[in-house]
């Protein structure tokens, strides 16, 4: 099983003068869509549609993570539409969507991750080894690490954007 080592910010604004400035290269925007099929301490499945505005090209994925905070064990694989579609209408649940813009700052390529249900920005820097990912040190315009607060996590806000709707998670 891959393992997926990251640490996550939370931006009080997005980046739009350093972008402007050309300090932060966009390399591409796609808007995400995503639902929790099964949670259980700490594992989950989830399921993806990422469309691509630019291009019109949607790809589906599933997910199974197992861990908390900066290192988790991931396998993803992308699914059909047919499959996507069965399982989100069979927990008809609220997706959570976001805007992700994945870009380069220098030799770091950082995602940003605009939220639409929620006012929240989160900037994920993705690594090779843990220490690569202890080593690194943050402009501080990259804000609070929300790394290890599990209040910021996806599956958090995606429960707690059930609880509103009124869904049982």
């Amino acid at each position: 099983m891959a393992m997926e080592i990251e640490r996550k910010y939370l931006l009080d604004a997005y980046p739009d003068a350093l972008i402007q400035e050309g300090i932060i290269k966009v390399e591409k925007e796609v808007l995400i869509e995503q639902t929790y099929l099964a949670l259980d301490g700490d594992q989950e499945l989830r399921v993806r549609k990422i469309t691509d505005p630019s291009s019109g090209q949607v790809e589906y994925t599933h997910t199974f993570k197992k861990g908390w905070g900066i290192a988790r064990e991931e396998v993803e694989f992308a699914i059909s539409e047919g499959l996507y579609d069965q399982v989100v209408k069979a927990h008809a649940a609220i997706p959570l969507t976001k805007r992700r813009v994945t870009a380069r700052l220098g030799d770091t390529i950082i995602e940003i991750d605009d939220y639409a249900q929620i006012d929240m920005l989160v900037l994920e820097v993705e690594f090779s080894s843990m220490e690569a990912a202890d080593s690194f040190v943050p402009p501080a315009w990259f804000g609070q690490d929300i790394s290890t607060d599990k209040q910021y996590s996806n599956k958090k806000v995606w429960q707690d954007l059930q609880l509103h709707a009124g869904n049982e998670v």
